[in-house]
């Protein structure tokens, strides 16, 4: 029933050290896309001043993550909510922060415009964050060549997949309220982008 995820162990520290800086001090978190569950009670565990609520569309993930909550026995890992970003009705209509690993570059453009949207209507406060970890391009940038066969193996894969540009994000967020905060270049040719309300 567990699922296990090898990139979760090798960037979840450094994931981490972002999150202390970029969240607030209380409230309930949002993630998005948990998958394995693995971050979720990573995150749980050493930020317990937060509630952690984390989310997934696919059945296998949300068994997952409910097991490893079992597990893990933490008071402030919330059960799992089968939320598809795609979607305008999401189980959440309130949370002080969102956090997305991983998600943008192995599914549709759709998912993408439908995570800003859901953003812009879950996010309650001003300056409230909504934060992205993956890869990612920009302009002006070199980028690294594994990125570049990476973004090739996922459009072979599925054509609707792919590595995105920070400037169609930029642009993205814009349109629902939201602005590029913070850029954190991280292990592996990867970097955590932080949008936040205005």
């Amino acid at each position: 029933m567990k699922k296990h995820a090898p990139a979760t162990v090798r960037n979840r520290e450094a994931i981490l050290a972002v999150l202390c800086e970029e969240l607030p001090d209380s409230g309930t978190v949002l993630e998005i896309a948990a998958g394995s569950g693995e971050h979720a009670v990573f995150f749980a565990q050493n930020l317990p001043s937060l509630d952690w609520q984390p989310s997934d569309p696919a059945a296998e993930a949300l068994n997952s993550i409910a097991a490893y909550r079992d597990e893990a026995g933490l008071p402030n890992l919330k059960a799992p909510l089968k939320i598809d970003a795609t979607l305008k009705d999401w189980a959440v209509s309130q949370a002080a922060a969102i956090v997305c690993s991983n998600m943008i570059h192995i599914s549709p453009w759709v998912a993408t415009k439908g995570l800003f949207a859901g953003a812009a209507r879950v996010l309650s406060g001003v300056r409230a964050p909504l934060i992205l970890y993956g890869p990612y391009f920009e302009q002006g940038v070199e980028p690294a060549p594994s990125n570049l066969q990476f973004d090739e193996s996922l459009r072979a894969r599925d054509p609707s997949w792919g590595i995105r540009d920070v400037e169609k994000l930029d642009t993205l967020a814009a349109k629902h309220g939201l602005a590029r905060a913070a850029r954190h270049a991280m292990p592996a040719n990867n970097l955590t982008l932080v949008y936040r309300t205005v």
